[in-house]
């Protein structure tokens, strides 16, 4: 029977893969986003910045403070990454979310898994890059392949975990064709929560993988943080009931708060992931759980999981990466369970 050896959890924001000078770049967009999301509430850039002006974050988003945290982001990530080397899964199941790469209004699933052969990665065409909010097209290379690469998926175990979720009542959403690079309902190929990881913590030399989609980011059907961990514990059954005889590795990716950083609920959030405490990680406000920091959601299954498999979390590092006085970007979370 299959055996998980191996939880991590990663963030995958774009600050990861940009030159520290650059993150301004980003705070072009953050003052056009009209809902920048905090605490339950949305909120224009200048509303947002006179609401925090006393924390003074402009301190935090200096060049000199922008370089030491993205070092210790880079940092982590390589020791994720040496941790993925060193354990050496035979195959791994990614849990992160789509932004409109795949799915999009005409069909939404709130949990799917993928489960076929492989899936393709490729550099951004000229027209989607044109398209790109400020500051992204520079950080592609982070989940983005130069060349167009195909990676192997594990179709078996897909197709097992497809079956055991609807027998444990998950209806859960599959397909094992996505769509190509460039076809009309395809706006980014594969979701960069994937790309991401076959890059930054495969570094392009994957195992084969199961990628299951969680619906974080767009109402109506967001599943709720309460059925996020169910979901975890019935992924756990999934995965140990496959009948190969395999170790496998559970790889969250995304998060921690953005576009807002929150630092308070962030060391919440890990505080009971730690503890392996469903109950309370079901409670969180599902208003603190929206835009960018609803990808808190994709760790929450892989939490779950881990605690049934018996292996104990270890936070890498913690960085708040500020880019604005207005407290917009990015909190990195670097997770491992062994």
């Amino acid at each position: 029977m299959a055996r998980i050896v191996l939880g991590i959890a990663t963030s995958h924001g774009p600050l990861l893969s940009t030159p520290p000078q650059d993150w301004g770049e980003r705070v072009k967009a953050d003052r056009e986003n009209p809902a920048l999301w905090y605490r339950g509430h949305p909120y224009r850039y200048d509303a947002l910045a006179a609401l925090r002006a006393e924390e003074r974050l402009d301190r935090r988003a200096t060049l000199e403070e922008r370089r030491a945290r993205s070092t210790r982001c880079r940092k982590a990530l390589g020791g994720l990454a040496e941790t993925f080397r060193q354990v050496k899964p035979d195959v791994v199941v990614i849990v992160g979310n789509d932004q409109h790469e795949v799915f999009d209004e005409r069909n939404m699933p709130a949990f799917s898994v993928f489960w076929g052969d492989a899936v393709e990665n490729g550099p951004p065409t000229e027209a989607q890059i044109a398209q790109m909010p400020p500051g992204t097209a520079l950080a592609t290379y982070g989940h983005r392949p130069i060349v167009t690469t195909r990676y192997p998926c594990a179709a078996g175990l897909g197709r097992h975990i497809i079956g055991k979720m609807m027998e444990l009542e998950f209806d859960v959403g599959q397909s094992n064709v996505l769509p190509r690079d460039g076809q009309e309902w395809s706006r980014g190929g594969l979701p960069h929560a994937f790309g991401f990881v076959l890059r930054q913590i495969m570094q392009d030399l994957p195992v084969p993988h199961v990628p299951v989609m969680i619906n974080t980011f767009y109402p109506p059907n967001q599943p709720t943080a309460r059925r996020c961990y169910r979901f975890g514990r019935a992924l756990h059954a999934a995965i140990s009931s496959w009948p190969d005889d395999a170790r496998v590795a559970v790889i969250a990716s995304g998060g921690l708060s953005h576009f807002v950083v929150d630092e308070e609920l962030d060391r919440r959030f890990l505080d009971l992931l730690q503890q392996d405490d469903g109950d309370a990680l079901g409670e969180l406000a599902e208003s603190y759980l929206q835009s960018g920091t609803s990808e808190m959601k994709n760790w929450i299954p892989v939490g779950a999981a881990m605690g049934l498999a018996g292996l104990r979390m270890e936070l890498v590092d913690y960085v708040p990466c500020y880019r604005s006085d207005a407290g917009t970007g990015n909190a990195m979370g670097f997770v491992r369970w062994l």
